[in-house]
């Protein structure tokens, strides 16, 4: 799709796929038929939060039968539906806000989970952090909010691949110790290796059924199942030459 499109985050995309994959085929309640279920105002909703990622979110959309795998081919065109970042304006199936503005993303989460809650509505909000959006100070003001809400149908996942745009997260702004200043404002935390889908289940089932806010740190490597791309701020928005599309491919499908 990146590719194709020959613009997009390959490194942030691949370094949460198994996190997204477990959440929507093993965790989540999310009717598949779009608008359609009679039980489509209690699903789960999900927040893209780190948006660029948004190649990842629509492959497993499209693959758990959301909309046609066909459309993945339109990704990053004009008037496509699958823009660079989730929107709602394009009336995608799956999207339920538009995100991309980093460190924003969890404030939409606290309104959402809020607003459920005062409709008595038992569904759980999920929302997905990259780390190096975290070091935005409007996440934390967030996550002071949601505790002081109690809000117990709020869960967040952080995509801890330790790089970012400029570099090192922790170079640049380490959040070091997270797993401390989260439980500090009130979280309940649970770390994971973030490629591993039986840790990642459970502790995302788990979360769901706690009394109380609760957050997954999934350690994970960016660009993961390519070797060039592992771990490397080069691959964080820049789309693969034909070369470098058949390793990637070759190396992910053997």
């Amino acid at each position: 799709m990146i590719h194709r499109a020959k613009s997009g985050h390959p490194g942030g995309s691949l370094s949460c796929v198994e996190i997204l994959s477990v959440l929507y085929q093993d965790v989540m309640f999310v009717p598949k038929e779009w608008k359609k279920s009679p039980d489509f105002n209690k699903r789960d909703r999900f927040i893209l939060s780190k948006g660029h990622a948004s190649a990842a979110l629509y492959s497993v959309l499209a693959n758990l039968g959301f909309f046609s795998c066909d459309e993945l081919q339109t990704f990053r065109q004009l008037g496509s539906r699958l823009q660079g970042h989730p929107s709602t304006k394009t009336k995608l199936e799956g999207i339920e806000v538009s995100t991309g503005s980093l460190g924003q993303g969890l404030s939409m989460a606290v309104g959402v989970a809020l607003a459920l809650r005062l409709n008595a509505n038992p569904a759980h909000v999920f929302c997905l952090l990259g780390d190096g959006e975290m070091q935005e100070g409007s996440v934390w003001e967030a996550l002071m909010n949601a505790n002081n809400q109690k809000l117990d149908n709020l869960t967040i996942i952080i995509d801890k691949n330790k790089l970012q745009i400029d570099g090192s997260t922790n170079d640049i702004k380490s959040l070091e110790p997270l797993d401390k200043k989260l439980e500090a404002f009130g979280w309940q935390v649970y770390r994971v290796d973030g490629h591993n889908e039986e840790e990642l289940k459970d502790a995302l089932v788990k979360c769901k059924n706690t009394k109380g806010i609760t957050a997954v740190i999934a350690d994970t490597i960016k660009g993961k199942g390519v070797s060039f791309m592992e771990d490397t701020t080069s691959w964080h928005g820049k789309a693969p030459n034909d070369n470098e599309l058949e390793l990637a491919l070759e190396e992910i499908n053997a």
